[in-house]
């Protein structure tokens, strides 16, 4: 298992698990979606022609304000999704 696939799983066990986290691990987990989804859309390069709002800005606004448990979970869901799709479009 790659640590990209790996950490897809980490994100998805999180959201399912939220309630269980500390602010500073959910905090945590979503930075750490932030630099991956930024490193992976580098080496993909711009899909959205800068046409729609930037995902990773929700995530930043997420991060920094932790708000209700289902928004950081959606969050988290939303990043791995992400992930995930950079991934195939990389490799595929």
């Amino acid at each position: 298992m790659s640590l990209t696939t790996a950490f897809v799983s980490e994100l998805v066990w999180a959201a399912n698990q939220v309630d269980q986290l500390t602010e500073f691990e959910k905090r945590r987990l979503l930075e750490r979606a932030m630099v991956t989804i930024r490193e992976l859309r580098n080496q993909v390069g711009d899909l959205t022609g800068g046409a729609t709002p930037d995902p990773v800005s929700y995530l930043q606004s997420t991060a920094n304000a932790m708000q209700d448990s289902e928004r950081v979970s959606t969050a988290m869901l939303d990043a791995a999704g992400m992930i995930r799709t950079l991934r195939i479009i990389l490799h595929g």
